[in-house]
């Protein structure tokens, strides 16, 4: 509730397909405000992706997820070598690469999430944004999502929300922690490189929730 995933979506304007939402500020994107009138959301959605919490594949093939995605953004090219190689990206080539004509809602929780993973890939994005991706699936389906993120992110800048201090600490280069306060109203408490938040936290509500959790666990 302190505004994580809202933050996320203020980065695509996806907060603006909500019934009732509203915007003010600024957000730069190579120096730009893409809240400017004159720029397009959907471009601005074609080049920072986005991966939900809940895995939602299109009700079509495997393989049309990844091309009717690529397809309706205007991608150029061979699609056959754009699926495969979303596909692999996505680590999930090998275990559908003799199934793309399968319906993807077959396929299992773990697999669709990197399946909508792969369909983001393919439409060239510079910035992948994530809402709890793994937050719904089981820990060997975690397990793999969070391998498959470490992989992209030598390719793609890769925003993550998660609840999950630990997840946070495996897999991420900097952290920002939020809270919300009495008024239920969300705010940064503090931002730093991940080694230096976790260790060395400066604030005293970032030492605080991150003391208590590790108690948490050890219970």
């Amino acid at each position: 509730g302190c505004g994580k995933s809202t933050v996320l979506r203020a980065l695509n304007r996806m907060n603006e397909l909500l019934p009732g939402a509203r915007t003010s500020g600024e957000v730069l994107f190579h120096g730009r405000n893409i809240y400017e009138p004159s720029v397009d959301p959907v471009e601005v959605r074609r080049r920072i992706g986005m991966v939900f919490q809940k895995p939602n594949p299109f009700p079509k093939t495997i393989y049309e997820n990844i091309a009717w995605g690529a397809r309706i953004n205007g991608c150029k090219g061979d699609l056959d070598e754009r699926v495969e190689r979303s596909l692999r990206a996505a680590a999930l080539w090998d275990e559908v690469k003799d199934k793309l004509n399968q319906n993807a809602l077959r396929l299992s929780g773990g697999q669709q999430q990197r399946l909508c993973i792969a369909r983001s890939i393919a439409i060239e994005p510079e910035i992948i944004l994530m809402d709890e991706p793994a937050s719904a699936l089981d820990p060997i389906a975690t397990l793999k999502i969070e391998e498959l993120m470490t992989e992209l992110a030598r390719r793609y800048t890769i925003i993550i929300v998660t609840h999950n201090m630990q997840q946070a600490s495996r897999i991420s280069d900097y952290t920002a922690f939020l809270m919300v306060d009495e008024g239920r109203t969300g705010f940064l408490v503090e931002y730093a490189k991940t080694e230096e938040l976790f260790v060395r936290p400066k604030d005293k509500r970032t030492e605080d929730y991150i003391s208590v959790s590790y108690t948490h666990l050890r219970a």
